[in-house]
């Protein structure tokens, strides 16, 4: 029934509540009698104690394993088969690899990059199950895009609760790539802790893009104590922000100011 002994005393309890007992016809179980719970409790500590052992002894195979740069089996990632237990480069699959990255590097925005693989056709990894059922070949979701790009193996390496070792594997992407695909996903992080972390946040931050897709970022003017938020392209910020938008740019481009007087009001 359970190899815990927090579990059978829950299960006990239970049978308790509603005057059962918990018999066995082969072995001497019988919770009825205190000696019957205590010899149950007794066979029960040994087999907790078994299963944690044998649970160490696995977590430290796997730990040795890994740290010796083998592949523990898994989700195979795409550039990549598993033969013999062990990964092995696609070339169809790893030059979409490093188009993924050097597409990330000069767009420097997963979100764009999702649309830009999308446009192209680029899909997920296929995958026959065991019971020859096809899975995969579907479009790639931000999140999962997140993960491949800071995946350690595409850099030849394995990773286990955080120390990174050397793999058995060859490597898709170059450390000059490598490098700077993580430099622009560091400075991406950075960017949205300050804008999610600021005293006042504004509501609208990384919601509002204009026409072109560029995002627009929060920024405001005060005028007799009263704060007037409003947004404008990020691009813009970069450059210097300007003390008032421009007619050109308040005619080509909508801004979205939010009135914080009582409550506040969309516009």
């Amino acid at each position: 029934m359970t190899r815990s002994l927090a579990d059978f005393a829950k299960i006990v309890d239970a049978f308790d509540a509603k005057n059962v007992s918990f018999v066995s016809v082969t072995q001497q179980f019988n919770t009825s009698t205190s000696m019957g719970r205590l010899t149950l409790n007794m066979l029960l500590s040994f087999a907790q104690f078994e299963r944690e052992v044998t649970g160490e002894r696995i977590r430290d195979k796997i730990a040795a394993s890994k740290a010796k740069g083998m592949w523990m089996g898994g989700m195979t990632p795409l550039g990549y088969d598993a033969k013999d237990r062990k990964l092995v480069i696609n070339s169809e699959e790893a030059e979409t690899v490093r188009h993924i990255f050097r597409r990330y590097a000069a767009l420097r925005s997963v979100r764009v990059l999702k649309d830009d693989l999308d446009a192209s056709g680029i899909v997920s990894k296929t995958r026959i199950c065991a019971n020859g059922t096809r899975r995969g070949g579907l479009q790639m979701a931000r999140g999962a895009l997140y993960l491949m790009l800071q995946n350690w193996i595409y850099r030849g390496q394995i990773v286990h609760k955080g120390a990174v070792h050397p793999g058995l594997h060859e490597a898709i992407i170059e450390e000059d790539l490598w490098n700077e695909v993580q430099d622009a996903l560091a400075n991406n992080r950075i960017e949205r802790a300050t804008q999610s972390t600021a005293t006042a946040p504004s509501l609208l931050a990384g919601l509002a893009y204009d026409s072109d897709g560029e995002r627009m970022v929060p920024t405001h003017a005060n005028k007799k104590g009263v704060r007037y938020r409003y947004y404008i392209r990020q691009s813009l910020i970069k450059r210097g922000r300007p003390r008032q938008p421009t007619r050109a740019l308040a005619s080509r481009r909508p801004i979205l100011k939010l009135w914080l007087k009582s409550g506040f009001k969309a516009f």
